[in-house]
């Protein structure tokens, strides 16, 4: 049955009080140049606010709950508050997450999960970065002055730490470390050496530029080759092998994302129903917390886990099979190539899908604004889902491809409304296949290597060539290089390097080149 506007009549479908739905989103970005343009992230979130409820203005006062995704700019201790009160809203709750890109999809999921409850009418998440102001502020030392007071906002989300003894023992905290050394290993498992894969990521990327040029909410509009992208120059220098800087997550930018989340019933009654973007299911999973302890780095068992069952939530959701291939539109997180690759793999999406894998432009070309960017994907997914039909999903990491969320989202709504997908059982394997990590190594032993890199300095010499390997007991261990491997690193192929063994020895523990 149809409505008048041409939009599926589902009055008589599903429940719509208890049916949640995006009416509206609104994006900000802030380039200058010069002071006039300097803006706290506070600023940016209500830019992005102000224009999702132009769309949805009968709304405005009845937003029950603002959520704020955690902000690495500084700001005040009650950012959420901040927010509500420069909007004029009036929220039963303000709450602001713990750090993790995974947040954005973790705050809507829950707040579908609470409308299909009766516990939620009508909310408003909202995230920012002004990371570009901040810089040129203390550039002309003026200390940015974190704004608001009062009480802090309550936060709500998984605030486990990234990264465990073993990495932090040897100072390997850093995420332009930690996801080259995940690269590494996918690029071993394929047979390639580090030169050879970084020209496949070049190729990769290539692609999300050309989105990014076509977005004006982008930090970066100029469109790359595959070869600007992967060939090393002084403007394109490696990081840390195999990454140039242009494969890295921009993180100096000012922009903002907010979402409009409600009941279909809200949205009629604030005449905005024939705006409803149906979200039909979320998944959340974690992978092993540290990197060192996980058995196998070339893969993402919890975006696995996620994947299945989000599609077998939207299953049960729709009465009929739905899977990867009846999604229309793909945002997946893009910080490093290694997330997107993973993603791919996991989900069974090939790295070159027809679709394309981004709507954004990605993190290190849209821009990587802290822990909001999937708010701005998850924005663009339910725009292209509101403007062309059909299905789109969007997905968030945390941490080193540690802390997965992904949602569904549907221009019709699902027949048995929308569904959480369970991931109990999938989790308690992931849980339990950690390796355990040996934080000592009292007497030199062989270990086998699973992931490396080679950090590098301007001048492209190596300063950190830090590997997980795997010892003959079965234990892991992270492991800094010695004084004689860091020297021999600048000439390691590292993707090479993984599958080989070394010596370890020490605690924190440290690396060896065998004797000849």
């Amino acid at each position: 049955m149809r409505s008048i506007d041409g939009r599926a009549d589902v009055s008589r479908a599903v429940d719509e009080e208890r049916t949640p739905v995006v009416v509206a989103s609104g994006q900000a970005v802030a380039r200058g140049p010069g002071d006039h343009d300097l803006v706290t992230p506070v600023d940016l979130m209500a830019r992005a606010v102000e224009a999702a409820l132009a769309d949805a203005p009968g709304l405005r006062s009845r937003v029950q709950r603002v959520s704020v995704v955690d902000i690495m700019s500084r700001t005040g201790p009650a950012p959420a508050s901040e927010l509500a009160a420069r909007c004029g809203l009036r929220p039963e709750r303000v709450e602001r997450t713990t750090i993790g890109g995974n947040s954005p999809q973790w705050l809507l999921t829950r707040a579908a999960a609470d409308i299909a409850s009766g516990r939620l009418g009508t909310s408003v998440i909202a995230g920012a970065e002004a990371l570009r102001s901040q810089r040129a502020r203390r550039a002309v030392g003026v200390e940015p002055v974190a704004t608001g007071d009062g009480e802090p906002d309550p936060v709500v989300g998984d605030d486990q730490p990234g990264i465990g003894p073993g990495e932090a023992a040897i100072g390997l905290v850093l995420p332009v470390n930690v996801y080259p050394m995940l690269e590494s290993a996918v690029a071993a498992r394929a047979g390639r050496s580090t030169v050879a894969h970084r020209e496949v990521l070049g190729r990769l990327f290539a692609p999300f530029t050309e989105v990014a040029a076509g977005n004006p909410y982008a930090w970066f509009r100029d469109t790359l080759t595959a070869d600007e992208i992967a060939t090393p120059s002084p403007e394109n220098r490696v990081v840390s092998e195999p990454y140039t800087k242009r494969m890295a997550a921009f993180l100096g930018s000012d922009q903002a994302a907010a979402l409009v989340v409600c009941s279909l019933a809200e949205a009629r009654r604030a005449g905005v129903a024939d705006r409803a973007v149906f979200v039909w299911a979320g998944a959340d999973a974690t992978d092993v917390r540290a990197v060192s302890a996980r058995p196998d780095p070339a893969t993402s068992p919890a975006i696995a886990v996620a994947g299945r069952a989000l599609f077998a939530a939207a299953t049960e959701a729709a009465g009929r099979a739905v899977s990867v291939d009846d999604v229309a539109a793909l945002d997946l997180y893009s910080c490093f190539p290694v997330a997107v690759e993973l993603a791919c793999d996991a989900l069974g999406v090939a790295t070159d899908d027809q679709r394309g894998l981004t709507l954004t432009g990605g993190l290190p070309y849209f821009g990587g604004p802290g822990n909001n960017y999937t708010t701005h994907g998850i924005a663009e997914v339910t725009d292209r889902v509101r403007a062309r039909g059909g299905m789109g999903l969007a997905s968030g990491l945390g941490w080193f491809v540690t802390k997965h969320s992904l949602g569904l989202y549907a221009s019709e709504p699902p027949t048995g409304g929308f569904r959480r997908g369970d991931t109990s059982a999938g989790q308690a394997a992931i849980d339990a296949s950690a390796a355990d990590v040996a934080l000592e190594v009292p007497e030199p032993a062989v270990a086998t290597v699973v992931a490396a890199t080679v950090a590098r300095d301007r001048d492209g010499q190596p300063t950190a060539a830090p590997v997980v390997a795997r010892l003959a007991d079965g234990r892991q261990v992270a492991a800094a290089a010695g004084p004689g491997a860091l020297a021999a690193a600048g000439e390691l192929d590292v993707a090479r390097l993984v599958g080989e063994q070394v010596m370890v020895a020490g605690g924190p523990p440290a690396w060896s080149l065998p004797s000849p």
